[in-house]
């Protein structure tokens, strides 16, 4: 039996949910923990509920449900496109509020046209709380990662530092705190003297024996934690990057683009005017982005009422594109969250590449919200 009760407007959101011709699952409560630990994104992984089971595997309570809705579509084998619902309990310790909640939400696997799909989930999103608040005026915060991601590869920064960058986007304090060490790197510190050394010379076998020899002594073993090849590339790969510099030029340009703002039926102007000033190849994301907009606008959203924020992403490592929130104006709780997550099946074990957008709705937060006048 639940511990807390379900919201008095589940049979609302259910029609809702059918209306849109989405198949309802549900997800076992007790999940493996890995796709979370590994995809998720730090913020998340810091706040989940873990356990072991009696073979020592390491398992969690359901702090989602896009992974284990992801999962279940892979494992059934079930055929795309394919829209799935939910409404069920999540678990996960969190700044305000109970660690035990009800989540909702859509995922939208398999649609190949990606404007479209990014635009019903936004619609959808909106189109639900509208129903589950009315009278209240949404307010829509939209960004893209794709962008972000186009601007960051112009930039000419190395592989490493590009997805180090990635993986911060959304997270404003640790984005700020990566570019200052960009700007002004400094050495790695607490090497072993001797593998200072051989980083040094580059002799890649005598680093690598010199760490297993280690690992032996130290009695870590190669089965519990990374080979000895992996240590060494990582080490290197630390190395190249902690001596980096971004150039001033280039450091501006990340920080003008991060500031850019505008309402959605300007964003597109504001994206290419940037572009051409910095002198940057933006091409295929801005053209991935005004289709989006038109999709929207043909879908009845008003554009006005949506703002962009080039610096907007969510603290979800699995995002690739589109990224979204939804509120009601002069409140401050996020009520409906998503994005486009189409790196995300394959990294679970899909054999092809399945797009996928999707978002969900914090319904203890639309319950607080409805119940003020």
């Amino acid at each position: 039996m639940p511990l807390i009760d379900m919201p008095d407007f589940s049979a609302e959101l259910l029609d809702e949910f059918a209306a849109r011709n989405t198949a309802r699952v549900n997800t076992p409560v007790i999940q493996p923990a890995e796709p979370f630990l590994d995809m998720a994104g730090e913020d998340l992984r810091r706040r989940i509920f873990l356990t072991e089971s009696e073979t020592g595997a390491s398992l969690c309570l359901r702090p989602e449900f896009t992974i284990p809705v992801c999962l279940r579509h892979i494992e059934t084998a079930t055929g795309t496109p394919k829209r799935y619902s939910y409404l069920g309990e999540v678990f996960r310790q969190r700044r305000e509020g109970a660690n035990e909640f009800y989540q909702a939400g859509i995922e939208d696997l398999g649609d190949t046209d990606i404007a479209s799909a990014d635009a019903r989930a936004v619609s959808d999103a909106s189109a639900v709380l509208k129903r589950l608040l009315p009278g209240r005026r949404l307010s829509v915060t939209l960004g893209d990662q794709q962008v972000f991601e186009a601007v960051v590869a112009a930039l000419g920064l190395p592989q490493g530092w590009q997805k180090r960058l990635v993986q911060a986007f959304g997270d404003t304090v640790q984005l700020d705190a990566l570019l200052q060490s960009l700007v002004s790197p400094k050495p790695m510190t607490g090497l072993d003297a001797r593998v200072a050394g051989l980083l040094a010379t580059g002799d890649e076998k005598v680093l690598v024996d010199y760490i297993d020899s280690v690992m032996q002594d130290t009695g870590y073993s190669t089965n519990a934690s990374r080979a000895p090849q992996e240590i060494a590339r990582r080490l290197r790969e630390k190395l190249a990057l902690a001596a980096t510099r971004l150039p001033d030029e280039s450091f501006e340009l990340l920080k003008q683009f991060l500031s850019l703002q505008a309402p959605l039926s300007q964003a597109s102007q504001t994206l290419v005017q940037f572009a051409d000033k910095a002198r940057l190849k933006l091409d295929a994301a801005l053209s991935a982005f005004d289709a989006r907009v038109a999709a929207l606008a043909n879908g009845g959203i008003d554009l006005d009422s949506v703002q962009y924020r080039a610096a907007f992403g969510r603290p979800l490592d699995y995002y690739t594109g589109l990224v979204f929130e939804v509120g009601v104006e002069g409140e401050t709780a996020v009520l409906a969250g998503g994005g486009r997550f189409d790196r995300l099946m394959t990294l679970l074990g899909a054999k092809d590449k399945i797009p996928a957008v999707g978002f969900s709705l914090w319904l203890d937060r639309i319950e607080a919200v409805s119940a003020k006048p």
